[in-house]
Formats: structure tokens, sequence, C-alpha cells
């Protein structure tokens, strides 16, 4: 069983930059792949980016390529989502979450990952 637990939301202008942390206990962290997602009132749960369990491979929704980097560090049991020249259309709840699938395929879809975080709200007014 593996505990999540999201922090560094919060309200930023437009065009500037806010990092978020993802921390992982009660679990083997190493051996999920983790990912961010994001969500909307009404709106599905939408993909942003993936991370491979050791790291070495990354994959990015065209909507954030260029401007978010996710990145994790085993040592810390964290995984980090770095977004930078934020938009208003960047505005949602941001989750991680954890899979056990080996397969980079499976990181887009929320229904592949086991454990979820409980949220953090990230607002960029317009």
């Amino acid at each position: 069983q593996v505990q999540l637990k999201e922090s560094g939301g919060g309200l930023v202008q437009a065009g500037n930059s806010l990092r978020l942390s993802c921390a992982a206990s009660g679990g083997t962290f190493n051996n999920h792949a983790m990912g961010w997602f994001r969500q909307v009132p009404g709106k599905e749960r939408e993909f942003v980016a993936s991370i491979s369990w050791s790291g070495d491979m990354a994959y990015y929704a065209n909507s954030v390529k260029g401007r978010f980097t996710i990145s994790r560090d085993n040592t810390k049991n964290t995984v980090y989502l770095q977004m930078n020249s934020l938009k208003p259309e960047d505005t949602a709840v941001y989750y991680c979450a954890a899979s056990s699938y080996r397969g980079s395929d499976y990181w887009f879809i929320a229904r592949n990952y086991d454990y979820w975080g409980q949220g953090t709200q990230v607002t960029v007014p317009s």
C-alpha cells in the first residue's frame, strides 16, 4: 500500500512558475511509475505527465510539453512537477498517482494507476 501526499499548490500569476511535490510512503516507491493528472469541475481527470520507475523515461501531454517537467528522487520517495510559463487553463486540482504497470502506454490512463494522492489546487487567474 502506497500513500501519496501532494504539496506546493497555490495561486500564481500567469507566466510564473510553481513546483509541485508528491511524497510517497508505506510501499516500494521505486517499483512504481508515477504520474501527474489534473481535474477541473465537471471534467474527467486529465493526464499531465508520467515518469518511469527509474526516472529515465518521461511523457507529457501536448498541452504542457515544453513548459512542465516531471522528475523523481527515489532516495527521497518523492516525485516533482515543475510548472513554468503557467496559463489560466492550467488551473485545476493536481493529483499524483502511482502505477505498477510496466508498459509506458498504460501511464496515460488514470484507471491504470493503483494509488492516488488527495490533490492540490493550482490557480492561475486570467
